[in-house]
């Protein structure tokens, strides 16, 4: 095989590859895909926190600091979800978060995600207005996830 014509195919391989890489729709680890992403796909349940423990780490007045947001908290929390435990409905529609799985893998019943979700070790999903969903963990391994929240109301409990 000439030269020319191993150096064209690659040329044709590389590109195929940039091609593929190019025109694919990315799917994040634990994100809905956008194909299944659908209004009100899942409504509400009427669930309890089963094998739940949620710790508060830490909280800083946000009133108090420069920013001066008053009547916020910024709370960083540690969930520890058992086998077959829930995290009950709860909506962020007014109380951002970013949750980080750190130990095992947990499903996550979205609002607007006709498939459950799948979060794994490693993975961080963002919740804002909009979101509204449930988690249970269906492995037999104890789920830890860590959850910065900016919560509204310091007596609201929800998850």
């Amino acid at each position: 095989m000439s030269t020319h014509h191993i150096l064209s195919r690659m040329v044709w391989s590389g590109a195929a590859v940039l091609g593929t890489l190019t025109f694919a729709t990315p799917v994040f680890a634990g994100e809905c895909p956008a194909d299944k992403i659908k209004p009100n796909a899942h409504q509400m349940v009427d669930y309890k926190p089963v094998g739940v423990t949620d710790t508060t780490l830490g909280a800083i007045d946000l009133g108090k600091q420069p920013a001066h947001i008053e009547g916020r908290e910024l709370r960083f929390r540690k969930l520890t979800i058992e086998p077959g435990g829930i995290v009950p409905w709860h909506s962020h529609d007014d109380r951002p978060a970013l949750i980080f799985v750190q130990q095992g893998e947990i499903v996550e019943y979205a609002s607007n995600c006709v498939d459950p979700i799948v979060h794994k070790a490693g993975d961080i999903r963002p919740e804002v207005f909009g979101t509204s969903h449930w988690w249970k963990n269906l492995g037999k391994e104890t789920v830890i996830l860590y959850v910065g929240d900016v919560r509204k109301d310091p007596h609201d409990h929800n998850m």
